[in-house]
């Protein structure tokens, strides 16, 4: 995964911003995306992210095509960076323990709660024959638990409709809706488990917490992205 240091972006998307659609130049990103080639060593594969649960198959060919609509990619194929970009949402890597498959999907509330993580799952399944159970995941940082504070149409989302959810801590309102604060990482790993996913590593480093490594558009608003790569050798 990449951090905001290095790179040629101005501010306030200074650093190695990687996003395409958040207002940087286009040579700037250019230049960055190419240096994040060079460092990975492989060809990323690069997405037009909607918050949903598309999942494609991520191939040499599709570096020289438009981004597809997706939140998240899988491969078979060496030498193919499956990426996803984030400043906030959840960026998960997976891998099957023989190495024969990777996947990346990008995890916001919206798409976790959606079955994201689960579309993934399938796809490799259904692609390279990887259950489950023979995954590993890596969650990457994202927004932490003491600063993603929700409403209750998140709670809802994740099937939470009252105080004693555990996932979810009240927080003190006293003017406007009530409000809670949740762990993304934490439901992340719930839903893995839930699909048979057990090997589960997690970073616990929070985007918004540490401005001197990571964007992050809550604490920002107009700021840029960072990738999480994962690729066959």
């Amino acid at each position: 995964m990449s951090t905001r240091q290095g790179g040629v972006s101005g501010s306030p998307w200074h650093g190695l911003n990687l996003g395409s659609h958040v207002g940087d130049e286009p040579g700037a990103v250019e230049t960055n995306r190419a240096h994040w080639a060079r460092v990975v060593g492989a060809q990323p594969v690069w997405l037009t992210q909607v918050h949903g649960v598309r999942v494609i198959r991520a191939g040499l060919d599709d570096a020289g095509r438009p981004p597809a609509s997706a939140d998240a990619a899988w491969t078979d194929e060496p030498g193919v960076a499956c990426t996803v970009l984030v400043a906030d949402c959840l960026p998960v890597l997976m891998a099957s323990r023989d190495g024969r498959a990777v996947a990346a999907a990008h995890a916001g509330w919206r798409g976790l709660s959606q079955g994201v993580l689960e579309a993934t799952l399938a796809a490799l399944q259904a692609g390279a024959g990887v259950k489950p159970a023979e995954v590993v995941a890596w969650l990457g940082p994202c927004i932490g638990p003491r600063a993603f504070e929700v409403g209750v149409d998140v709670m809802q989302a994740f099937g939470a409709y009252g105080e004693a959810d555990p996932r979810f801590v009240s927080q003190p309102s006293p003017a406007g809706p009530p409000r809670w604060r949740t762990d993304l990482q934490g439901l992340a790993r719930d839903r893995l488990a839930a699909a048979g996913v057990l090997n589960v590593r997690c970073s616990r480093l929070c985007t918004v917490e540490d401005a001197s490594r990571f964007f992050s558009f809550r604490r920002d608003g107009r700021t840029g992205r960072m990738a999480a790569s994962i690729w066959r050798r």
